[in-house]
């Protein structure tokens, strides 16, 4: 009976101790999900802020006491947005730096990331451990001295001042390095008993086997020339020079003299929605390419 009862207990007890594991994971389960979806909430609200506030009078903007629905949806703020901020402009100014700066820079980098990873000079190790070294100096101070290069050479307000200072990534040469490295030594070894030159080699095999990374490497230069405010603001005066992130700090105003903020958030929604779409759209092709860049250290 004794022993009987033992099990009994024994029985009820595990069952106790799997109820109680059950509703601990479920309460982990909630707590992780709560944090999450206040986390979201947290990085979406500005981009929803944007969006009402696009949509408002200015009248209805300017009220001590903010409105989290606009009562009246004013869509003609886009169309004004778009014809006082000479969006048009900006648009093809920003476009013509990011699609030159990102071609130029791509060749820089994947030439850089093949002698790097595959050919044999004295010296190799240590430039690429300089080059690492350069990621730790602050930025800031990149500005200044490019800041003051393009000034001697005379290039404030030329599109080679936006192009030129940032063509060359060490991150991304970092980066592509890794991926190539991923790559059979032996497959270059066989190319080059057959008589194939490095750059063929380079575009027939290592490029294709590289692409996601590639793809990475053009979104982010893109998103970055996209994003550019800075350096921009720097380098160029003319309206006819500006960028889409310059181009809008000041362009709208009301008829008090104030900035007309309703139409502001609106060129801003209509600047930001292609960065949405590419990151909506293409950002599997990130993820891949910079988790295979990870894999070999």
């Amino acid at each position: 009976m004794e022993n009987k009862n033992m099990k009994t207990l024994t029985a009820k007890d595990l069952q106790q101790v799997s109820t109680a594991s059950r509703v601990m994971g479920i309460l982990v389960k909630i707590g992780t999900y709560a944090f999450l979806i206040a986390m979201a909430l947290i990085v979406l609200f500005p981009f929803y802020w944007m969006i009402i506030s696009s949509l408002k009078s200015t009248a209805e903007y300017r009220r001590n006491i903010p409105t989290f629905w606009p009562e009246q949806f004013v869509f003609a703020n886009y169309a004004q947005a778009f014809e006082e901020g000479n969006l048009w402009q900006l648009f093809k100014n920003t476009a013509f730096v990011g699609v030159v700066s990102t071609i130029l820079s791509l060749v820089i980098t994947i030439l850089s990331a093949f002698a790097f990873a595959r050919l044999e000079f004295k010296g190799k190790d240590l430039m690429f451990g300089a080059l690492l070294a350069t990621m730790m100096i602050p930025g800031e101070l990149f500005t200044i001295t490019n800041y003051l290069t393009v000034t001697n050479l005379k290039w404030i307000d030329t599109f080679a001042a936006l192009i030129v200072p940032f063509l060359v990534s060490v991150f991304y040469i970092y980066l592509l390095k890794q991926n190539f490295m991923q790559i059979p030594n032996e497959l270059y070894l066989a190319a080059k008993v057959d008589g194939t030159s490095d750059l063929k080699y380079l575009w027939k095999v290592m490029i294709p086997l590289a692409l996601p990374t590639l793809i990475s490497i053009t979104i982010l230069k893109m998103m970055g020339a996209w994003n550019s405010y800075i350096w921009p603001k720097l380098v160029t005066k003319k309206e006819s020079m500006m960028l889409v992130t310059n181009g809008l700090r000041n362009a709208f105003t009301s008829v008090d003299g104030q900035a007309n903020i309703p139409v502001q958030m609106a060129a801003v929604a209509i600047v930001s929605a292609p960065l949405f779409m590419v990151f909506l759209f293409l950002r599997k092709y990130i993820m891949a390419g910079v988790s295979r860049s990870g894999i070999k250290g």
